[in-house]
């Protein structure tokens, strides 16, 4: 989790050129609100550009929303759903995207024996 905070950071007139290095390529990033996720979203173009507007454009739809990130750098552009979907799915979040990973609830069945069972060794 890095700080909303490091888009800030100039050197002279320009923007650090090590941050925009990292996060030169394509990618998945978590937007958090405090240490809760707030969005996750996937770029297939730079990870810095995305974050970036997301930071500085008030227009921007979360601009006001977050205030620390993480970036996952997906080289292969094939595989950045599946990672955005796996983070969506393992994460509460306000997105409003669809999951495209089907959850598997826990059976009935399997939920009333673990209750009983937590029944009796309260019971004890």
């Amino acid at each position: 989790m890095w700080p909303r905070e490091v888009f800030d950071i100039m050197d002279g007139k320009k923007l650090l050129p090590e941050l925009r290095n990292l996060l030169e390529s394509p990618g998945v990033y978590v937007l958090y609100r405090n240490e809760h996720p707030y969005y996750v979203g996937k770029t297939i173009r730079k990870l810095f550009t995305r974050i970036y507007d997301h930071a500085n454009k008030p227009k921007d739809r979360y601009y006001n929303f977050w205030n620390f990130f993480s970036a996952f750098v997906v080289r292969e552009k094939k595989l950045i759903d599946e990672v955005e979907g796996i983070l969506i799915a393992a994460m509460p979040t306000d997105n409003s995207a669809v999951r495209r990973i089907q959850k598997i609830h826990l059976p009935n069945k399997v939920a009333r024996k673990i209750r009983n069972q937590r029944i009796i060794q309260m019971k004890k």
